[in-house]
C-alpha cells in the first residue's frame, strides 16, 4: 500500500486471503449450515474467529459413578450392559450402564436404532459426558454432550459455548472455528509495545486461541487479557480510522470566519445575567476554529439546562459579523419553533434578520424566505429538514448548526454541508444528551468537543420524589392547589410497549380525565396531531391560559417555558434513564422552585427502582448517563437504529470504556510518530485495518 497511487485504492492483502473466504469452504460446513451462520453475520472465516464463545460448561471428570453431586455435568466411563427401545411411539430409548459398582441410565428420545447401537455396542467400554441428575432414585443422564471410546481425549473440564442460530450445534460450531484457527496469517505486531508489555497482552494468534478456548469463567470476562488485547484491537482500528478522517479533515481548505465581536457584545450586554464559564469557553474555541483554515467539525455537548442555544447563536453571530450567513436545523417543527421563538428576542439585540423555515410554510411567504436567504438578506435561518431542500439557496453559508445530532441522519448532515457552495461550511453539531465518554469517542472521535458542563445564574434545584400511582387522587389533589396559585404543569403518559397508538390513547384518557376535572385549563400535545392545533396548546401553555399541559414524550427535548414548575411523570419505571433526565428539564428553567413527580407502577422490578433511585439522587446528566449505559448498553442509550456507533464483535463500550480512550491515545500517537505508515508496525496496522474492515482508513491512506 506505501507505493499506492492517490485515490487508488489497494487491493486486500494477499496474507488475509485465506480469513476472506467463505465458511463453505471449512470441513464440515455444507450449505444448510453456512445458511445458519450467515443469520448470525458470520459469512467468513475471519467472521468466525472473531466469534467468541459467550459462556461456557463445566464438566468435571469423575473416577465412578459414586463421586457423582446431581445435578452435575461430569465425565465418566462406564460399561453399556443393555439396551431397552422404546415400547411404544413418543417414549425414549434407554441404555443400561454400569461403572462396577453403580448403574447410569442413558436416555434418548428420538435416537435411531443404528445410531445408538453403533455408538453403544453391548459390552463396550465408553467415555460419556452430560448431566447427572436423579430419576426415581436411579441416575440417568439424557441425550449426553459426548460419547468416545474409553482411551479417547475427553472434552475439556471448560468447554466453551458459542452464539447459535437456527439447528446449528456447538459440534459444529467448534469444529468450525478449529478449522479456520488453522488458516490465520502470520502478522506482524500493530500494539504500540509499551501497551502491550504495560497490560501484559498475549499476541493476536495466541489471543485468539486462548479466547477460543477458556479454561475458566474468568476467560469469558472482558478483563481477560486475551480478550481485552482483541477488544483493543477493534477499538484501535475504529480510533485509527477516525484519527485518519480528522487529519484529512484538517488538511482540506475551509473559510477562514473571522468575527470582530460587535454583535455579541449587544447581545451580551442586554442579557439579564452573564454566561457561564463553560459557555464562554466553548464560544472561544468555536470562534477559534471558525477563524482556521480548515473547516470545522464540532460537537457542542451540554446536560439540560446549560445553556446551549446561547453557545450556538453567539457561534452563528461569529458567521453574520464576518458578512456570511448562519442554518440552524433541529429535528421537529416544535423544536425549530421554539429555537425561533428562543431567539427572537437575541436577534432584536443584535439588530439581525432571523427567519424560520419549515414544512409548514407555502406559497408566497415561503418564496419570500427563499429569495432574501439567496441574496443574503437573511443573516440566520431556523427550521427544520425543510432548509436541505433543494430549492433553498444561501448567499454565503458561513456556519451550519445541528441541533439533536443523533436523530439525523449522514447523508442530511452531508446535504446540509453542501448549501456553502464551493466550501463546504463549518459545523457545529449539538446534543441535549450527556454522552458517556467511551460512547462519545467511539460516535464522535472525529470531531472536537465543546463541554457545558455548568448551570447558568438563576437555575434553581428541581425536587425530585417518586410515588406509587395508587396514590393517583392526593397527586390531582395537589396539582389543583398549585394551579390556584399559579402554576403550570406538566402530565406526561407513559411510554407503552413503543406503541404510538397505544401512547397516544393512554395520553387522551389522561387528558380526559384531568379536563373533568380542572374544565379548559387543560391542553394536549401528542406528536399525531396537526401542527397548528399543537403549536397552539403549546403557545396556550406558555402564555399562560393553559395551567396543564398534557404530552407524550413529544416535549423531550428543547420544549421551554420558565413559567412551569411542575413536572408529573406517569410509569416513570417505562422510561430509560436519560429520557427522565430530558423531561425533568423542562422544569427548573426559571426562578422558581421547581418539583419533578416519577409515579410509577407496583410492583416495580429492581432496574426500575435503581432507575428512580439514581434520578431522586442526583441532577449531573453526565452521571446519570453513565449509569445509564451501565444499566442498558450502547445501542439504547443513544437508540440504535440512528446511534452511529460502530458495531463490534468482540469489545463491550459499557465495560471497556478505559481501552476506547486508550486506543484514541495510541491511534494518534502513532499517525505523529508515522503519518505514511511506512515502519514495520505501520505495516501490520494496515493489516488491521484491513482484517477490521475499515475501508475509509485503507482509502484515505491510499489517498495519501
Amino acid at each position: 500500500m506505501a507505493g499506492a497511487r492517490p485515490g487508488v485504492t489497494p487491493g486486500r492483502p494477499p496474507a488475509l486471503f485465506p480469513l476472506f473466504a467463505g465458511v463453505e469452504t471449512l470441513p464440515g460446513v455444507g450449505p444448510r449450515a453456512a445458511e445458519t451462520l450467515a443469520q448470525m453475520g458470520v459469512t467468513r472465516l475471519r467472521d468466525l474467529v472473531l466469534t467468541l464463545p459467550h459462556s461456557g460448561i463445566r464438566r468435571r471428570p469423575i473416577a465412578r459413578l459414586a463421586d457423582a453431586r446431581p445435578p452435575e455435568i461430569v465425565t465418566v466411563a462406564i460399561t453399556v450392559q443393555r439396551h431397552s427401545p422404546p415400547t411404544a411411539k413418543g417414549r425414549p430409548w434407554r441404555v443400561h450402564c454400569s461403572d462396577g459398582s453403580a448403574d447410569l441410565l442413558l436416555v434418548f428420545f428420538h435416537a435411531r436404532k443404528d445410531w445408538i447401537e453403533g455408538q453403544l455396542p453391548t459390552g463396550a467400554r465408553r467415555l460419556v459426558s452430560g448431566k447427572v441428575e436423579l430419576f426415581d432414585g436411579m441416575a440417568q443422564m439424557v441425550h449426553p454432550d459426548h460419547i468416545g471410546a474409553e482411551g479417547a481425549v475427553p472434552p475439556p473440564e471448560f468447554e466453551p459455548v458459542y452464539p447459535l442460530s437456527g439447528r446449528l450445534t456447538q459440534g459444529v460450531m467448534q469444529k468450525a472455528v478449529g478449522a479456520a484457527m488453522g488458516r490465520l496469517p502470520q502478522a506482524g505486531e500493530w500494539i504500540d509495545a509499551s501497551v502491550l508489555a504495560r497490560e501484559g497482552w498475549p499476541t493476536w494468534a495466541e489471543a485468539l486461541a486462548r479466547a477460543h478456548a477458556p479454561a475458566s469463567p474468568a476467560g469469558l470476562s472482558p478483563t481477560d487479557p486475551a480478550r481485552a488485547r482483541l477488544a483493543y484491537d477493534e477499538l484501535f482500528a475504529h480510533q485509527l480510522t477516525l484519527a485518519l478522517m480528522r487529519r484529512d479533515r484538517r488538511r482540506r481548505a475551509g473559510l477562514v470566519t473571522r468575527g470582530d465581536g460587535h454583535l455579541r457584545d449587544k447581545v451580551l450586554a442586554g442579557l439579564p445575567w452573564p454566561p457561564t464559564g463553560a459557555q464562554t469557553r466553548a464560544v472561544e474555541e468555536i470562534a477559534g476554529d471558525m477563524a482556521a483554515p480548515h473547516r470545522m467539525n464540532r460537537l457542542l455537548q451540554g446536560d439540560v439546562g446549560a445553556g446551549k442555544t446561547l453557545v450556538a447563536f453567539l457561534a452563528l453571530l461569529v458567521a453574520v459579523e464576518a458578512g456570511g450567513q448562519g442554518v440552524l436545523m433541529a429535528p421537529t417543527e416544535i423544536l425549530a419553533r421554539q429555537h425561533f421563538r428562543a431567539l427572537e428576542p437575541l436577534a432584536r439585540l443584535a439588530g439581525i434578520r432571523l427567519e424560520a423555515l419549515t414544512g409548514r410554510d407555502k406559497g408566497d411567504a415561503r418564496a419570500n424566505i427563499l429569495a432574501d436567504l439567496a441574496q443574503g438578506r437573511i443573516d440566520i435561518l431556523v427550521g427544520t429538514h425543510a432548509v436541505i431542500q433543494k430549492s433553498v439557496a444561501f448567499d454565503d453559508l458561513r456556519l451550519a448548526v445541528i441541533d439533536e445530532q443523533h436523530r439525523f441522519g449522514v447523508n442530511q448532515r452531508m446535504e446540509l454541508g453542501a448549501k456553502g457552495g464551493h466550501q463546504p461550511p463549518d459545523m457545529l453539531v449539538m446534543t441535549a444528551t450527556p454522552i458517556p465518554r467511551s460512547l462519545a469517542l467511539a460516535q464522535f472521535g472525529d470531531m472536537d468537543l465543546s463541554v457545558l458542563d455548568e448551570k447558568p445564574a438563576g437555575r434553581q434545584p428541581i425536587r425530585t420524589t417518586a410515588l406509587s400511582d395508587a396514590r393517583m387522587a392526593e397527586v390531582v389533589a395537589h396539582l389543583g392547589r398549585a394551579l390556584a396559585d399559579g402554576a403550570r404543569a406538566y402530565w406526561v403518559c407513559p411510554l407503552v410497549e413503543e406503541s404510538e397508538a397505544i401512547d397516544l390513547t393512554a395520553a387522551e384518557a389522561r387528558f380526559q380525565e384531568l379536563r373533568a376535572q380542572f374544565g379548559a385549563r387543560v391542553r394536549l400535545v401528542h406528536g399525531q396531531m396537526p401542527v397548528e392545533e399543537r403549536d397552539a396548546a403549546m403557545a396556550d401553555f406558555a402564555a399562560g391560559r393553559a395551567g396543564i399541559l398534557v404530552a407524550t414524550t413529544v416535549i423531550e427535548v428543547g420544549v421551554d417555558v420558565p413559567e412551569a414548575t411542575i413536572m408529573v411523570i406517569e410509569r416513570a419505571e417505562s422510561f430509560g434513564l436519560a429520557q427522565l433526565h430530558q423531561l425533568r428539564g423542562r422544569v427548573g428553567r426559571g426562578s422558581g422552585a421547581s418539583s419533578c413527580l416519577l409515579m410509577y407502577h407496583e410492583p416495580l422490578s429492581e432496574t426500575g427502582r435503581r432507575r428512580l433511585t439514581i434520578l431522586r439522587e442526583t441532577e449531573d446528566g453526565f452521571r446519570i448517563a453513565e449509569e445509564d449505559l451501565a444499566m442498558r448498553g450502547a445501542g439504547d442509550v443513544i437508540g440504535t437504529a440512528q446511534s452511529g456507533l460502530p458495531r463490534f464483535r468482540i469489545a463491550d463500550l459499557e465495560r471497556q470504556a478505559g481501552l476506547m480512550a486508550l486506543a484514541r491515545k495510541d491511534a494518534q500517537s502513532f499517525l505523529e510518530r508515522d503519518p505514511a505508515m511506512e515502519s514495520e508496525r505501520g505495516a501490520a496496522v494496515r493489516l488491521l485495518l484491513w482484517l477490521m474492515e475499515q475501508d475509509r482508513a485503507i482509502r484515505l491512506i491510499a489517498a495519501g
